[in-house]
């Protein structure tokens, strides 16, 4: 699996960003993540709004700060 988090700076990133681990950890998955903080690279995906997670190349979330329930449910 292959997870993409499309963030910048700001504090809603952050706190995105620390779910997401939360999420991924919790599950027990192995992944890669890779963090993309260039809007240039998010626009390349059709984000326009972040933070936004990608999954296995698919835009999954976009513009919301998801629980990290909300985020296990999505990378099944």
């Amino acid at each position: 699996m292959e997870i993409k988090l499309l963030v910048t700076s700001c504090i809603n990133c952050k706190l995105f960003e620390k779910r997401v681990l939360e999420a991924v950890e919790t599950k027990g998955l192995y992944v890669d993540i890779e963090k993309v903080d260039y809007i240039s690279d998010a626009i390349k995906y059709g984000v326009i709004y972040m933070p936004a997670l990608v999954v296995n190349g698919k835009v999954v979330s976009s513009g919301k700060v998801l629980s990290t329930e909300e985020i296990s449910r999505l990378i099944h």
